[in-house]
């Protein structure tokens, strides 16, 4: 059992928590998790998972302030949702860029499974993005990305991880559920 895989975890599954709950505490333990894993993803040669704990870290420091005073009047950032166009700009930037840089991860650098590793990558910071922007539609592309990254950190051995993925694919799907309901009710409130 690798110790700073368990911490990790356990960050990691109090992030999501929290981030279901639209709790603000969801940045620092993010925060914490994200670094670990920096150290963790070289170790096993998963590198654009680590390069994209890289950026999580700029990620989580600017959803902790937008979420902060990200709204109207620089208030808490209410749940919203993405245009269908938006939506559809997002989908087929994340299968572009998964495309190069699966190529790019296969042809340059001795990465396990560079196309699986470029799809989690890509589609994480596309929804981290929308997480920050307190975006529904975020969950669609986390559950996307928990499917994937259960098999890809099975294959690695990395069996707490994949089952902190696992919880995460639950959480996901909870998480949809309870934002999309917070939508409906800020829609629903008188203006």
């Amino acid at each position: 059992m690798d110790p700073l895989e368990i911490a990790a975890v356990v960050f990691g599954f109090l992030c999501v928590v929290f981030t279901v709950r639209q709790n603000i505490w969801c940045w620092p333990t993010g925060l914490v998790q994200v670094l670990l894993y920096i150290f963790i993803f070289y170790r096993v040669k998963l590198y654009s998972d680590m390069a994209l704990h890289v950026v999580y870290v700029f990620l989580q420091i600017y959803g902790w302030r937008n979420w902060l005073r990200g709204g109207q009047g620089r208030t808490e950032l209410p749940v919203s949702a993405l245009g269908e166009r938006a939506l559809l700009a997002y989908v087929f930037l994340c299968a572009a860029s998964t495309a190069a840089l699966g190529f790019s991860m296969a042809s340059f650098t001795d990465a396990a499974v560079p196309h699986f590793d470029a799809f989690t990558t890509v589609a994480s910071l596309v929804a981290q993005w929308l997480m920050a922007k307190k975006k529904i539609e975020s969950w669609y592309f986390w559950i996307c990305v928990d499917v994937v990254a259960i098999g890809v950190y099975f294959y690695k051995d990395l069996i707490f991880t994949a089952f902190l993925y696992a919880t995460f694919l639950v959480l996901a799907v909870t998480g949809l559920v309870a934002w999309s309901r917070s939508f409906c009710r800020l829609r629903q409130a008188p203006a």
